[in-house]
This record gives C-alpha cells, sequence and structure tokens, in this order.
C-alpha cells in the first residue's frame, strides 16, 4: 500500500491485477509487455505518470476510470494495438492530461487523427512529439510558418528512457521538467498565449 513507483518493464507481464492494491502509486511504467486490459488500475488514483507502450493493448476503460485519474499528466500508449476512436472519447473524461502518445497505433494511421485527438481532449497540450498549435485548435485560422502544426520550434522528445531503479523523486521531477517545457513552448510560439500575456500585463500596469 505503500509503495509511489512501479518500474516493471520488459518482463513478459500479461496482467496488473496485484499493481490495484498500490493505492498511492504516484509513478507506473508497465512497457514493454503482454498486458491487454488495465482496469485494475481504476484503485490507483493518484497516478501522475503511467507508461504502458509497447503492449497489447487494443481498448482502454470507461470514462469513469479516467474521471478518477485526476493527477494523470502524462501518459503513454504508444505502439500498442488501439484502432478505435471510441479511445478517445474516454481520455477526454481525464481532467489533467497534459501529454499523450499514440504513434505506432492503428489509430494514428486513420484521417484527421490528430484533429480529433486535439480537438477531443481539452486539457491536453502535447501529443506525439509536438505541442499542440494554436492552428490545429482554432478551425481555418492560418499562421506564419514559426506558429504552424508541426513547426520544428514545436517539437519535444517527452518519451525519455525510465533510468533503471530510478527513485520516485526522479521520476516527478522528470514529470514537471516536461510540463515546464511544454508550457515554455506555448509562451513563446502559441498567438493566444501570448495575446492573453500582452492583456494580463496591460491590466497589471493600468491596475497599478
Amino acid at each position: 500500500k505503500d509503495l509511489v513507483i512501479v518500474q516493471l518493464n520488459g518482463l513478459y507481464l500479461k496482467n496488473v491485477k496485484h499493481v490495484q492494491y498500490c493505492v498511492l502509486l504516484k509513478v507506473c511504467i508497465l512497457s514493454n509487455n503482454y498486458i491487454t486490459n488495465i482496469d485494475a488500475l481504476q484503485c490507483c488514483t493518484h497516478l501522475v505518470k503511467l507508461d504502458l507502450h509497447g503492449n497489447q493493448i487494443q481498448s482502454l476503460p470507461a470514462p469513469v476510470f479516467w474521471e478518477g485519474m485526476k493527477e494523470l499528466n502524462l501518459l503513454y500508449l504508444h505502439d500498442n494495438g488501439i484502432g478505435k476512436l471510441d479511445i478517445v472519447r474516454s481520455l477526454s473524461f481525464c481532467p489533467n492530461l497534459i501529454g499523450l502518445t499514440l504513434f505506432d497505433t492503428p489509430l494514428s494511421l486513420r484521417k484527421a487523427y490528430r484533429h480529433i485527438v486535439v480537438n477531443s481532449i481539452f486539457s491536453l497540450k502535447a501529443l506525439d512529439y509536438y505541442v499542440i498549435s494554436d492552428e490545429e485548435i482554432v478551425e481555418n485560422w492560418k499562421l506564419p510558418a514559426k506558429y504552424k502544426s508541426f513547426s520544428p520550434s514545436l517539437f519535444l522528445d517527452f518519451c525519455p528512457a525510465p533510468r533503471k531503479e530510478a527513485i520516485v523523486e526522479e521520476n516527478i521531477n522528470v514529470v514537471k521538467d516536461i510540463i515546464s517545457k511544454i508550457n515554455h513552448i506555448l509562451a513563446h510560439h502559441s498567438p493566444v498565449v501570448i495575446v492573453q500575456r500582452w492583456i494580463r500585463g496591460y491590466l497589471t500596469r493600468k491596475r497599478l
């Protein structure tokens, strides 16, 4: 019950039923296994980072599962068998999801995949190596090159390889660092955020 980090990657695991007892879990790394179902993780409501990439997951739990994940910021699902758009609706109930990976899945090959994901999960700021641009959110808004979707300035590798025997503080700091980098990119390459900052600055100066 006192465990806050579980790192069991590449161990041929087929289920996660024993992880459900880790109710204080904050970081869970279960990558490169044979997992197909993650319903047992519903009790782990303190998760900040969940890494499930490289498994055999084809479907995800219902919205009620993700509603309880109020602290989850980073979710790694790439290199799985996920192919249905229903999973996007389920993930939209995760209130504070900031970074998500779904590349190398059947879903990522669908037409307008990124557009659908970006405009369904409102808290999301980064998807598959790229911070989400304003152009992807605001319909028919054409922006200069530096602000456009997939601009090099929006690239961010937020899939660092987990260190063996990493302590929870180190993992939490990695999560904070990734979120800080995402916010820094948005602060300089999101016209909406830039205008909001100007307006807040103007209103503050006016009050003073």
